[in-house]
């Protein structure tokens, strides 16, 4: 039996590139496997999704052109901008109302009004935050994002959005890219292309986050010196990857197969996971944590459909 589980694990892993397995679906058996213990022990399923969704999401690039990606841009631009200034404000105030540490409140807003983990992560070392404390906003966004991986594409067809809508209200409300790419793709591909052009622009905004993170930190704290921004290298790729597709269109036909073989690498990358969820990881958040970032994602998921939705003027 011990040798079967590991067979399993990637049997399945190998079914999440054949069109048989959505990626909702994969999500839910990455988490059976990590439930009954079968993934491998030489496999870290998080160390691995890192760095297979990196190149998951730079294949995605030569799915779209330039011109397409600039008007999806220009269009949600300040939908973008008020999602991310309402956001990282309410999460400090709620924040103090809810006896959570600012550091924590800082990066669950930074978490979910950019891109969860990766913006978690570049705005951590800006700040100082202790291990604890960024393990607390990563659980909580963690769960909030296998949540809506399932959720969203029941919402939007129940509500009966059209793809263009419905990428655009993905990429704004849903933290990681994963998961923004994931619903996406569940929804149509040309949800996955707005979803996905809107996440990166959206996921720009760690370096002047991060800078901004560091100064104000610096002058509470009155310390000084320089930090590190990390900005994920994907969002370089991604653009490469758009312009060469605009440059050269006669190589259409490989765009296209690389294109395809990004979608599935990405369901396998959410079936890795499903696997990174353990009952320890959720119990850790916290249920003040938790409740914030709970709140936060009811709030901005709510003000973006709503400006998505409702007709102005």
């Amino acid at each position: 039996m011990t040798n079967i589980k590991p067979a399993l694990f990637w049997l399945v892993g190998i079914l999440t590139f054949t069109p048989w397995i959505s990626a909702p679906f994969a999500l839910i058996l990455g988490a059976l496997m990590a439930h009954f213990q079968a993934i491998p022990t030489q496999v870290q399923p998080s160390v691995w999704v890192k760095k297979l969704l990196a190149i998951a999401i730079v294949a995605l690039g030569f799915g779209v052109q330039l011109d397409v990606a600039w008007q999806v841009t220009s269009d949600y631009f300040a939908l973008m901008i008020v999602s991310i200034i309402v956001t990282i404000t309410l999460a400090l105030i709620l924040g103090r109302l809810f006896k959570i540490d600012t550091v924590t409140s800082h990066l669950l807003g930074s978490g979910t009004a950019i891109c969860g983990g990766s913006a978690i992560a570049a705005v951590a070392p800006a700040i100082r935050a202790r291990n604890d404390q960024m393990a607390l906003a990563l659980a909580s966004v963690f769960t909030l994002n296998a949540i809506a991986l399932l959720i969203f594409p029941l919402i939007g067809h129940a509500l009966g959005l059209d793809e263009q809508t419905f990428g655009a209200w993905a990429a704004i409300a849903i933290h990681d890219t994963s998961s923004v790419v994931g619903a996406a793709q569940a929804y149509g591909d040309n949800a996955l292309q707005v979803a996905t052009t809107l996440k990166l622009a959206r996921a720009l905004w760690i370096i002047p986050l991060a800078l901004v993170s560091a100064m104000v930190y610096q002058r509470m704290t009155k310390t000084g010196g320089k930090r590190r921004i990390t900005v994920p290298w994907f969002i370089a790729g991604y653009i490469a990857a758009m312009l060469l597709a605009t440059i050269l269109p006669q190589l259409d036909a490989l765009y296209s197969v690389t294109f395809n073989l990004g979608k599935q690498l990405l369901v396998f990358c959410l079936y890795l996971v499903g696997a990174s969820i353990t009952l320890e990881r959720l119990k850790a958040a916290g249920w003040r944590p938790l409740l914030l970032a709970i709140v936060l994602w009811v709030v901005i998921a709510t003000m973006s459909l709503l400006w998505l939705t409702v007709p102005t003027g």
